[in-house]
Order: structure tokens, then C-alpha cells, then sequence
């Protein structure tokens, strides 16, 4: 009996202990344009690069991505996006936010934004209701353009949008993970011909007869690259989230 009652206690203490060291659950909620978003499998190997994120996170961390093609941080709230993820938001969740790609693109207003105008304002918004909500917003500049200059390296695309990222980070005292900077290292790094594997340059085939030449949009292994280079970024500046990440991509054999 008393045999009994040890292996019960040693029972009971094993399973307050398991409770307690389990971790609440929150969601990643992504917010941007198409170099984040999900694609359909007709245009693979096309992925964005927070498509692939949960792979490299714990059960715990749930990601919810509605970044979608196109869209500006202008559009992206005039279509209600943003007002579903504000709706859907608990204390205790993140907001990714990355724009710039089409908010530079000035021949449309449904999209175009002014980096320390319209496009500042945007960001602000989204950070302040986010924190309104209880949830935490993490800034991000845009993945470089794989567009190589005369001297060999990577020729800036994003005019002041990723500066306006930066002062906004700064003013909010919000996170800011500089994937434009940590992206053009790594093209830089790679060199010309070997960075068109992280990008959309494929062969011909039935479907795209001509084949792909896109210095924008990410491959496959591009985007677990940069999801890669975000969360070591994240445990470097020991970001909360970053806590959950296991950084073992189920696809790694890839």
C-alpha cells in the first residue's frame, strides 16, 4: 500500500509538472503582399515566404497568413483585410506586417502610398490597433529585388519605403526585423547566377512556355530561406515568439 501511494503522489506530481510546462497557444497573423503569401499549386515552385513559417514553429504557435497578392498597406485596409484581422486578434498574438513592393507603384491609386505620408500612417494604424487588441506588431522592410548593378551587387529598389519602416519601428518602439537588408546580404553574398535558385527563374513547360525570369517573387527554397534568416533574426533580438521556434524544417531534405 504504501508502494502504492508513492508511485500515486510520484503520478500526480508528474502530471502538474507536465501542466505546468505547458506552453499557451497564440497565432501569427501575417499581413502583406505576394512574397508572403500562399500560392496555389499551379504556379509552384512560386511560395511566399510565410507560407512555409509554421514548419519552423512548435505545436503551440498557430499562423494565420492573409497576406495577398497585390496589395499595398493602402488597399489592404480599404478591402477590409485588415479590419478581419483586427476582428479575429486575442492578447497575446503577433502581427507580421510587411508592405512597400506595391505601395511604390504611383500609376495606381488604389495602391500607391507615399513612404513618410500615407504609407507611414498605414503602418501606424495597424500597430496601434494591434496593440489595442492586446497583440503585438512586428515590423518588416521588403525582401530585396534580385537586381544586380554594374558593379556586381544588388541595385536598391524600394526607394524610402524601407527607411519610413525603420522610423516607424523607431517612433512606436515597435520590433523591426530588416529583411531588405538581411536579404540583400544573402543575395549579395550568393552572387548573380547562384541567386536565381531563391527566385522564380524556371524552365519551359506546358504551362509557362516561356519559362520564368522573376527577381520578385521567391522560390521555395527562397522562402524557407528568408523565413529562415526572419526567425534567427527573431532569437537574436530575443523577440517572445522566437521562444517557439524549433527551426526544423519538416522539408529540409529539400
Amino acid at each position: 500500500m504504501k508502494v502504492f501511494n508513492k508511485l500515486l503522489i510520484l503520478s500526480v506530481l508528474i502530471l502538474i509538472q507536465n501542466c505546468g510546462d505547458k506552453q499557451p497557444e497564440f497565432t501569427i497573423y501575417t499581413i502583406g503582399d505576394s512574397t508572403m503569401a500562399d500560392k496555389n499549386p499551379g504556379v509552384y515552385p512560386e511560395t511566399g515566404w510565410c507560407q512555409v513559417l509554421g514548419d519552423f514553429f512548435n505545436d503551440a504557435v498557430t499562423i494565420s497568413n492573409h497576406a495577398v497578392n497585390g496589395r499595398s498597406s493602402k488597399s489592404f485596409i480599404d478591402e477590409k483585410r485588415w479590419q478581419a484581422v483586427h476582428d479575429s486578434l486575442k492578447p497575446g498574438d503577433f502581427v507580421f506586417i510587411q508592405f512597400g513592393h506595391n505601395d511604390e507603384k504611383e500609376y495606381d491609386t488604389t495602391r500607391y502610398t507615399t513612404p513618410f505620408g500615407t504609407y507611414s500612417e498605414n503602418l501606424k494604424k495597424f500597430i496601434l490597433e494591434t496593440r489595442e487588441k492586446g497583440a503585438r506588431p512586428v515590423l518588416f522592410t521588403s525582401i530585396a529585388r534580385r537586381k544586380f548593378g554594374e558593379n556586381g551587387k544588388l541595385t536598391k529598389t524600394h526607394g524610402d519605403y524601407p527607411e519610413a519602416t525603420r522610423v516607424v519601428a523607431k517612433d512606436l518602439n515597435v520590433p523591426l526585423i530588416d529583411l531588405e537588408k538581411l536579404t540583400e546580404d544573402l543575395i549579395n553574398t550568393l552572387g548573380d547566377e547562384p541567386s536565381k535558385e531563391f527566385f522564380l527563374w524556371t524552365d519551359p513547360d506546358e504551362k509557362f512556355p516561356d519559362g520564368r525570369k522573376d527577381d520578385t517573387h521567391l522560390s521555395e527554397k527562397g522562402a524557407r530561406e528568408v523565413a529562415k534568416l526572419t526567425l534567427k533574426e527573431a532569437i537574436v533580438q530575443k523577440l517572445e515568439f522566437s521562444k517557439r521556434v524549433t527551426l526544423a524544417d519538416k522539408y529540409s531534405e529539400k
